[in-house]
């Protein structure tokens, strides 16, 4: 995939920059019609973008939190340890006209892949923004494993680099809502 190139999101209805080397997973297996996830090419690192539906009983920083946990819950993690949660300003984002609130929360989570025993410790980097007139939390999630201990292949192993943190906030910062109707009758 071409470097900082617009990406159309859930059939258009959204657009973002992704970072380079991202491919796109739907097309290597199937993806819940809620969700856009992409792996990079050369590392374990995925980013998910996600509709989901508007948790109102948690607001704020608990809402962050709350979603981590759910990640968490799905995943089968074996420990969930929130480093850092911050209110995300809303200027920053194409999505700020839109966006009631938004946060990132950085954390750590003891996750095992399907079918290992062994559970490693992934980094996950998560940025909710609360769409309420849509009923919807958008969560955008980073996911960071430890980085495997494979040897270059020489010359021709011309892959990208990992990603990085500012890979994910231009996916954040871009991330622009183009079709309302995605979202069904308002």
């Amino acid at each position: 995939m071409e470097p900082s190139r617009d990406y159309p999101l859930f059939g258009g209805s959204f657009s973002a920059i992704l970072p380079a080397g991202a491919i796109d997973v739907s097309d290597l297996r199937p993806v819940p019609d809620n969700q856009e996830v992409f792996c990079h090419c050369a590392t374990d690192q995925s980013l998910i973008v996600e509709l989901l539906e508007l948790q109102a009983h948690v607001r704020g920083e608990a809402a962050a939190r709350y979603h981590f946990e759910d990640v968490g819950g799905v995943q089968g993690a074996r420990a969930a340890q929130v480093e850092a949660v911050q209110p995300l300003p809303l200027e920053n984002l194409a999505l700020g006209g839109c966006c009631q609130e938004a946060w990132v929360l950085s954390g750590k989570q003891q996750v095992a892949k399907e079918n290992q025993q062994v559970a490693k410790e992934v980094t996950l980097h998560q940025a909710l923004m609360r769409l309420t007139q849509y009923q919807t939390d958008l969560l955008l999630t980073f996911n960071q494993p430890p980085p495997e201990n494979r040897s270059s292949l020489g010359p021709e192993n011309l892959s990208p680099p990992p990603w990085s943190l500012g890979d994910f906030e231009q996916l954040v910062t871009s991330l622009t809502l183009h079709d309302p109707n995605i979202f069904g009758p308002q």
